[in-house]
C-alpha cells in the first residue's frame, strides 16, 4: 500500500481530498477546524488566523467564518456528504493571557464551535485555549487528528 501524501497547511490556506493525506500544521492563536465524512472518506482541514470577516476586502479563508465556509463547499464537491460530517477543532492559544485584550484565540475557538452548531455539524474532539502552541497532524482518509503540545523553550545558535 502506498505511503499517503505529505501536505504542509499554512495559514489563511485549507485542504481537502478524497485520497489519503497527512496535513500537518503548527497552530499558535490560530484555528483548524478538520472536517470528515466517515461514510465516503472524505477529508480536509483548515487554519485560519482570526474569526470574523469585516465584509471589506476579499473574503479569504484568513477568516474563520469564511474558511469553515470554503472547507465545507470543497468536502462537498469531493463527494462528501454534510449529514455525515463530524468537525474536530484545534487551536486558538493565548500566550500573552493576562495582556492580550483582543483574546483572539479564545474569539476563534468561539467562531469555530458557533459556526459549526449553525451547520449542524457535531464537533467530536477539541483541544483549544491554553498558552501553549500545537502540533497538529490530520489524516484525511481517516479523520484520525494527532496533536503535539509545544514547549515555550527558544532553541537557539
Amino acid at each position: 500500500m502506498p505511503l499517503p501524501a505529505t501536505h504542509y497547511l499554512y495559514p489563511s490556506t485549507l485542504y481537502s481530498s478524497r485520497s489519503p493525506a497527512e496535513v500537518t500544521t503548527v497552530l499558535g492563536s490560530c484555528v483548524s477546524v478538520c472536517l470528515y465524512d466517515p461514510v465516503n472518506k472524505v477529508g480536509g482541514i483548515n487554519h485560519f488566523m482570526l474569526p470574523v470577516w469585516s465584509g471589506e476586502g476579499l473574503a479569504s479563508p484568513k477568516y474563520g467564518d469564511i474558511a469553515i465556509e470554503k472547507l465545507l463547499g470543497k468536502m462537498l464537491s469531493l463527494g462528501a456528504v454534510r449529514a455525515n460530517l463530524q468537525a474536530k477543532v484545534f487551536g486558538g492559544a493565548d500566550s500573552r493571557r493576562a495582556t492580550n485584550v483582543f483574546k483572539i484565540g479564545e474569539r476563534n475557538c468561539q467562531l469555530a464551535f458557533s459556526k459549526l452548531e449553525e451547520l449542524h455539524i457535531p464537533v467530536v474532539s477539541s483541544h483549544w485555549g491554553g498558552e501553549l502552541p500545537r502540533k497538529l497532524i490530520f489524516r484525511t482518509g481517516t479523520g484520525e487528528a494527532l496533536l503535539k503540545v509545544l514547549s515555550k523553550e527558544v532553541v537557539t545558535g
